[in-house]
Parts: structure tokens; sequence; C-alpha cells
């Protein structure tokens, strides 16, 4: 298993966990405020699902879809499931081609490599699942993941010798 896979495969999976995590929360509780990341449970979850899809549209010469006012939590579930195997597609095509190293022009007119903006999008969930899994734990979700990578791997089963 290639790092790229376990890198695409851990940040897919926990985002998806988080989200199930959050099924049986009231509407208030995912727009309760707080005083962390993008203040909501709802917000945060928006900013992070529909970033993966913005930056595949960057890296592909598409239009950035514009983002939900208050998409649901189905919403945001199944927006993450289309666009998650969008990104990792294209990055592992991109890997594949060896053109990591290749840019194109952000929203910004920065010129960006597809390796750094892939890197990007993943440690950006990953920070901040780290504010949904604080919000979570102050409502008091039980159960919450470390969110790590090791996790990952013993949960489902994805080492090396099993790929």
């Amino acid at each position: 298993m290639e790092l790229l896979d376990r890198l695409l495969g851990h940040d897919e999976w926990t985002t998806e966990r988080c989200l199930e995590l959050c099924r049986d929360l009231t509407e208030d509780q995912l727009d309760q405020p707080f005083d962390i990341g993008h203040r909501t449970l709802r917000a945060t979850f928006a900013h992070m699902i529909y970033n993966v899809g913005f930056w595949t549209s960057l890296m592909t010469g598409d239009t950035p879809a514009a983002n939900p006012e208050s998409p649901s939590l189905a919403e945001m579930t199944e927006v993450h499931e289309r666009t998650y195997l969008v990104f990792a597609d294209l990055a592992n095509r991109l890997y594949g081609d060896g053109r990591l190293d290749e840019t194109f022009t952000d929203h910004y007119g920065i010129t960006q490599t597809f390796g750094a903006t892939i890197i990007q999008v993943i440690l950006h969930n990953h920070q901040h699942r780290s504010d949904v899994l604080h919000i979570l734990q102050r409502l008091g979700v039980p159960d919450l993941p470390d969110g790590d990578p090791q996790e990952w791997e013993h949960l489902t089963g994805r080492t090396p010798w099993r790929s």
C-alpha cells in the first residue's frame, strides 16, 4: 500500500466516521456555536467537505460549485462520498502519471503544484476534524475516535500485508 493510499484512505474514512457520530444530534446541536473551528459542526463540516470539491475543480480546470447555505447532514455525507472519490482518483492519477510537481493556477491567480495541493486538502481536513472532535466531546458524544492513521489501519484492516 502506497503512502498516498494511506493518506487518502485515512482522510476519507475519518471524516465519514465523524459524520456518522453526528447522526443522532439535533439540528440545534449541529448549529450550536463554539469557540473553535468555523463555530458550529455544520459550518465546520461544510467547510471541510466542500473544500475537497473546490480544490478538485481547480486542479481539473473546472469551475468550483457554490457552497450551499446550510446543508443537511445527509447532503454533506452524500457530497463527501461523491467528491472524495473524485479527489482520490485525481490524486492517484496525478501520482501514477508522475505529475505531482506540475502546476495549475488557483482562484487567486497563484501557481500551485498538484502535490502540495493534495497534501493541503488532506492536512486541512485533519485540522478541522480536530475541531469537530473537540465540539463532539463538548456535546458529550461518547466513543469518539482518536482519528489517527494507526486507528484507521487497525479498525479497517487496511494494513500493508492485507491490502
